[in-house]
């Protein structure tokens, strides 16, 4: 089974949200059709910007943990390292 560390955005340079999912289709889906109250569905964080994916869900926690930690601007750096235009990611994990 897989796991996912993955960022969310409202847009370019808006709110982020960090999260960590072993079914990250489903987690997305979830933000966006805003099934639970919170963060997310309050500032209407649904574009998925970054992931990154990991075997065993001790090291993606251990990862999310990190990252929690990291300044912004150091998690604008790591999705513009890979995801320079913010482009919602959704779709391309969805196939």
């Amino acid at each position: 089974m897989a796991y996912y560390v993955y960022i969310l955005a409202s847009r370019r340079g808006g709110a982020i949200y960090l999260g960590v999912t072993n079914d990250l289709v489903r987690r997305v889906f979830e933000h966006k059709t805003k099934a639970a109250p919170g963060f997310t569905a309050k500032y209407n964080i649904t574009r998925l910007v970054w992931f990154e994916t990991y075997d065993d869900p001790i090291t993606a926690i251990t990862r999310e943990k990190e990252l929690k930690k990291w300044k912004r601007a150091w998690k604008i750096k790591l999705i513009e390292n890979e995801n320079p235009d913010w482009l919602d990611l959704y779709e391309s994990i969805c196939s």
